[in-house]
């Protein structure tokens, strides 16, 4: 994983951070576990001032989260052709390397600030706050943010977001939500996705995926959504049209003449 977020800190190897441990202390003298505790407070302050420009614009950020290739930019175009008539979008994208899912969002006539990320197997919420510079919150509806392909550290760093959906696609199997519960528990929506190779992938049973969810004490509701035949977009096209009002309702009329720009954290 990555050297920045303190992923890299196990049950097995916490001992060695602890009072006492070989590594409590960095060569500068600062114990070891206050400096990763600082980074993570430090992101979620920042989440915090991320969420505010969202509710003073009026706009809903959703954090798309999964493992690699289970079709979240597929989502997204799909998405933007459905919506983007009525609502106005916008992508922040998050990889390791190269603009190749940003590019395919902006060929769909969206704009999409790319976010890579090097070595960090997740976005936090300072990279966030960099893209947010580069949009016209005051213009638009929604914002996705494209996580990277992960799942496991994305669950853990507050971005700023509104709502957190996770994508499970057919190919990695229904046993995805009890392997990874950190992931599928911080879940506002679970979408099965691919579910038109239900029919030729057989052994996935979307009511272990169900099952397994259920155990996790999640209430998230599940979509079974296939971007290419456009099987279930309803449902979740319904679900971002729902919470858009909602979210207007909670913040109330906003006048568009008090927003003011984005301001350093």
């Amino acid at each position: 994983m990555c050297d920045t977020c303190g992923c890299n800190v196990t049950h097995g190897n916490a001992h060695l951070l602890q009072p006492g441990g070989k590594l409590e202390r960095t060569d500068s003298g600062h114990e070891s576990v206050s400096v990763l505790r600082n980074l993570l407070a430090e992101n979620d302050h920042t989440a915090g001032h991320n969420r505010q420009h969202f509710d003073r614009h009026g706009v809903l950020a959703i954090n798309l989260m999964s493992s690699p290739g289970s079709g979240k930019t597929a989502l997204l175009e799909a998405t933007i052709d459905a919506l983007g008539k009525e609502l106005a979008i916008a992508v922040i994208e998050g990889d390791l390397e190269t603009e190749n899912d940003a590019e395919r969002i902006r060929r769909h006539g969206v704009k999409a600030i790319q976010i890579t990320t090097g070595s960090a197997c997740h976005l936090d919420a300072h990279m966030v706050h960099d893209a947010l510079h580069r949009l016209d919150l005051g213009q638009l509806d929604i914002v996705f943010i494209e996580n990277v392909g992960n799942l496991v550290c994305p669950a853990s760093f507050d971005l700023g977001q509104h709502h957190n959906v996770t994508l499970l696609s057919v190919p990695e199997g229904d046993d995805k939500p009890a392997k990874y519960p950190v992931m599928f528990r911080s879940a506002d929506l679970v979408l099965l996705s691919k579910s038109d190779l239900l029919p030729v992938l057989d052994d996935f049973q979307p009511s272990n995926a169900r099952r397994h969810l259920q155990a996790l004490a999640s209430s998230a509701p599940i979509i079974e959504i296939s971007s290419k035949t456009g099987a279930g977009m309803d449902a979740w096209l319904h679900w971002l049209l729902e919470e858009t009002a909602a979210l207007e309702h909670r913040i109330g009329a906003i006048d568009p003449t008090t927003a003011t720009s984005m301001p350093a954290p």
